[in-house]
């Protein structure tokens, strides 16, 4: 990401993206002394959860291992922040979807009854072919 890009994509996500980077920014220092890289243009906080990822605004929470799926995860999870500077306030609605889908124990058990993937939301099939298109490289599709 060129420096011009990057400032915009910084800017955007910190005026029309505000919400979501606010909490992701409350997440990152609840998870200060876990590792933090930059990856395109976000902060990556390398958490310890071993399969649970997390996207907010410029901040997403990654896997702090290099486990089979992690870097699709951490695709998925950047394509949440674009969603953010699309969306920007209304990425509350998209963030709500998102927490019901993954959170509530009915979809849970439909997800693994019915052996349905997580990116069949649309939110969260629509935050990988973001991350997919911006970074060339594959997404979270299960």
């Amino acid at each position: 990401m060129d420096s011009i890009k990057r400032i915009l994509f910084i800017l955007l996500q910190c005026t029309w993206g505000i919400g979501a980077t606010l909490i992701g920014f409350i997440v990152f220092l609840r998870y200060i002394k876990s590792p933090h890289v930059m990856y395109h243009g976000v902060v990556d906080t390398r958490w310890d959860s071993k399969e649970n990822g997390l996207g907010l605004g410029l901040f997403i929470f990654t896997p702090d291992d290099d486990s089979p799926g992690t870097q699709e995860l951490r695709v998925h999870e950047y394509g949440h922040s674009i969603q953010n500077i699309i969306l920007g306030p209304f990425m509350l609605i998209a963030g709500i979807i998102s927490v019901v889908w993954y959170r509530l124990p009915y979809f849970r058990k439909l997800r693994k009854k019915g052996r349905i993937p997580y990116t069949s939301c649309p939110v969260e099939s629509w935050a990988s072919a973001l991350g997919e298109a911006a970074l060339g490289e594959k997404a979270l599709h299960s």
